[in-house]
């Protein structure tokens, strides 16, 4: 079963619970929600006032994705403001395994996300205690990046180390996914997959069309 989370940084922040009521009606399965702090990536975007927002606009599953340094400080923040899911890098923490059990403990599914340079080694003793992984196809810090195409290998390895362990850990990619990128994505073992600017927010169509679209490609799969 393939899943559909439109990136909100991407979205009409003007209008936001407009598309929001829109991307409901639509279909989509989470929404997906970027937390930068300016020091682990060089930008600044949004924060628990909005997420708290978002959780009075949807009963859609919160999908946090945390670019900051130690994200242990801001779990139960976040959880109280709503969040569902929450996703941690690897490179942001010394204590990997503490703070995916901290997010457990809060009561959200805990993730762990790995930027493009980051080797699969660095998951090896949190599997027991990840409940997904996102795979960064893209350096995280900005939108509109082009794809990294050694990333569908790294997908796909991942996939097979998952199984191996006897695992059902989703993998949710990050970064450019749009048509030409989803099809091979969910061929390598992908089943999530974050729709910015290339997909669910692709000018020239409403969003209503770019979800249909973008669900169209899974066939393609």
């Amino acid at each position: 079963m393939y899943e559909i989370g439109p990136s909100l940084m991407c979205a009409d922040l003007g209008n936001l619970e407009r598309d929001v009521k829109q991307l409901d009606a639509a279909g989509v399965d989470f929404y997906h929600i970027d937390i930068m702090d300016g020091s682990f990536v060089p930008n600044f975007t949004l924060g628990p006032d909005l997420v708290r927002s978002v959780r009075n606009m949807t009963d859609r599953p919160l999908d946090m994705h945390l670019m900051v340094d130690k994200p242990e400080r801001y779990v139960s923040m976040f959880v109280n403001a709503g969040a569902d899911r929450i996703a941690v890098h690897a490179e942001s923490t010394n204590s990997l395994q503490g703070t995916l059990s901290q997010i457990r403990r809060a009561g959200a599914e805990a993730g762990v996300a790995i930027s493009p340079a980051t080797p699969l080694e660095a998951l090896d003793y949190v599997y027991d205690v990840t409940d997904y992984v996102i795979v960064m196809t893209v350096n995280p810090g900005f939108a509109g990046q082009k794809f990294i195409e050694p990333m569908y290998d790294k997908i796909e390895n991942l996939a097979g180390r998952i199984r191996s362990r006897g695992r059902d850990i989703p993998i949710e990619v990050d970064g450019n996914i749009g048509a030409g990128t989803i099809p091979e994505c969910a061929r390598r073992g992908a089943t999530r997959f974050i729709g910015g600017t290339s997909a669910i927010f692709r000018q020239g169509s409403s969003l209503a069309d770019n979800v249909r679209n973008t669900r169209l490609l899974f066939d393609q799969a």
